[in-house]
């Protein structure tokens, strides 16, 4: 058995970042740092990015973890005793802690009528097996409209293979941008060779010699020869349930990442916080959260006194298009489009109770810090006055 005064569930890029907060301000205390994947910790949106694109796949790995951190990968924590302040693997090896981080992410939602080995895609090893079968099969249908959906359906159409997206929204990226821009997205992408099944679901799966028949909810049967979904994720909080912790569509943490047990934190796509610029809770799944939060929790975990009230931002790309998005992006509020060129390079406004909620920069970069200001100013904000404001 091994003790740690800090005990980090999760070895992803909020582990990374928490490791690095801690060794900030504690130089020698020990860090533990447990994780279902096999591998050390690594930059994620590169596998639905830059790797397709002809980045090299070394460049992933965010480097040497910090002297005193001892690793535990490939295992899956099974049991938590906060009153021994304990943890059990399913290797059957024991941890005790201090204080304790969860870093746990999430697991992506599943199909419910699909076979095994549906690729749902989030891992290093997701990508490998994926790129392999690029490689090798020419037919893919990547079921999911947003933002993992429409991602991995352009990576492989710039393999020069043929790709059909079911997305169960009007257009593409459906929740997230407004209705003429989801639309005309899903045009574009079908310009580039993408057959886009807009307003469709999938309802089976089954395999078919080496392939696979999908059914949809219109009736329609397609044939390929490799599935892959990007349908969100569900936050890992059953170890925190189960412990008793207060979790609400994530963990609930305070400003400063502690749980409802002052020994406990939680950092990530698993935590729900409060943000001051929005005055509402929320939870974000993106690599600026990840890393900003993870760092904040370290710091906590040694000594709680950094509030975290970053305002995350998050960005994709989409063949030659492109973005970077902060804030309440919610398709179902009301817009304020500015376009230089409509549907190509412009910023759209999300606005309610005469606030800025969020801020689309669509094709326009390095503006999210202007962004970050409009959302915070308490308004009223007139529809008008936003033409050319960014």
């Amino acid at each position: 058995m091994a003790h740690y005064p800090y005990l980090i569930i999760g070895a992803g890029m909020t582990a990374d970042a928490a490791a690095r907060g801690i060794r900030e301000l504690d130089s020698s205390g020990a860090i533990g740092m447990i994780g279902a994947d096999p591998h050390p910790p690594y930059n994620r949106p590169p596998l639905s990015k830059a790797l397709w694109k002809g980045e090299k796949e070394d460049s992933i790995w965010r480097g040497a973890l910090p002297g005193g951190v001892t690793t535990h990968l490939g295992r899956t924590v099974t049991s938590l005793d906060l009153g021994a302040k304990s943890v059990a693997d399913d290797k059957g090896t024991q941890h005790t802690f201090d204080k304790l981080l969860f870093a746990t992410g999430g697991t992506p939602r599943r199909l419910a009528v699909a076979p095994s080995d549906v690729i749902y895609y989030r891992t290093l090893n997701d990508y490998r097996r994926l790129r392999e079968l690029t490689a090798a099969r020419r037919r893919f249908v990547v079921v999911g409209g947003g933002f993992i959906g429409a991602e991995i359906a352009a990576a492989i159409r710039l393999q020069d293979r043929e790709v059909v997206i079911v997305a169960p929204q009007e257009g593409l990226c459906g929740l997230v941008f407004p209705r003429n821009l989801a639309k005309e997205t899903a045009s574009y992408y079908a310009g580039k060779g993408v057959d886009v099944r807009v307003k469709e679901s999938v309802t089976r799966v089954e395999k078919r010699g080496d392939g696979y028949s999908i059914r949809t909810s219109k009736g329609t049967e397609l044939t390929c020869d490799a599935v892959v979904a990007g349908l969100g994720i569900t936050p890992g909080t059953e170890l925190a349930e189960r412990a008793g912790l207060q979790v609400e569509n994530g963990i609930i943490v305070d400003e400063f990442c502690r749980t409802t047990n002052p020994i406990c934190f939680a950092a990530g796509d698993v935590a729900n916080f409060f943000n001051p610029a929005l005055d509402t809770r929320r939870r974000v799944e993106h690599e600026d959260n990840a890393n900003m939060m993870g760092k904040i929790a370290g710091h906590n975990m040694v000594r709680p006194s950094e509030p975290y009230h970053h305002l995350p931002f998050f960005y994709s790309d989409l063949f030659e298009l492109g973005y970077e998005a902060v804030g309440d992006l919610d398709a179902r509020l009301e817009t304020v489009a500015d376009w230089k060129e409509p549907y190509r390079e412009g910023v759209i406004y999300y606005l309610a109770q005469e606030r800025v909620r969020g801020v689309l920069l669509f094709n326009t970069w390095g503006k999210v810090d202007e962004a970050r200001a409009l959302i915070a100013d308490p308004g009223p904000i007139r529809r008008e006055s936003l033409k050319g404001r960014i």
